[in-house]
């Protein structure tokens, strides 16, 4: 499957992902892609749907890391796990510094932040006009998340 064309000329060269007909989906890559992230503790788990406000990806793929450390084992997680099904990144960015770390599987874009980069650049809020796709956090990831936030259980 080939990226989606795009109006701006790096991303319409950028080279396409490898993807297996299974993960064909944008749906079925994004839970591939989480369920791959939640196996390291990948926590706020956000999917977005932005294909009504943009025109090179169909979902964005939002998750948590404590550190920087982590951040890492997470994307590597996702990179490996997505491998294994026979689906290879189109790219990935920020690995060295692994504050945030993007990912891009063509019609679904994965970005890994660590939790200070993720709260300043607050995608969230950028793409607050995207419909979500519901995806609920295994227990456990729910449980790290409550830890992660000095929360009582």
């Amino acid at each position: 499957m080939d990226a989606k064309p795009s109006t701006f000329p790096a991303l319409r060269t950028r080279k396409a992902p490898v993807l297996p007909e299974s993960l064909s989906d944008p749906k079925a890559l994004a839970m591939a892609i989480v369920e791959a992230a939640w196996s390291k503790n990948g926590y706020h788990t956000r999917i977005y749907d932005v294909r009504k406000l943009v025109d090179y990806t169909d979902l964005f793929v939002i998750l948590t890391g404590r550190s920087d450390r982590h951040v890492s084992a997470v994307a590597e997680a996702i990179e490996t796990g997505l491998k294994a099904k026979g689906a290879l990144p189109a790219g990935v960015e920020g690995k060295k510094s692994s504050t945030w770390v993007l990912i891009d599987y063509g019609n679904v874009v994965v970005h890994v932040f660590e939790k200070t980069a993720r709260d300043h650049y607050d995608l969230d809020k950028l793409w607050a006009e995207a419909e979500v796709v519901e995806a609920t956090e295994p227990t456990w990831v729910q449980d790290f998340a409550r830890v992660e936030n000095g929360e009582d259980w």
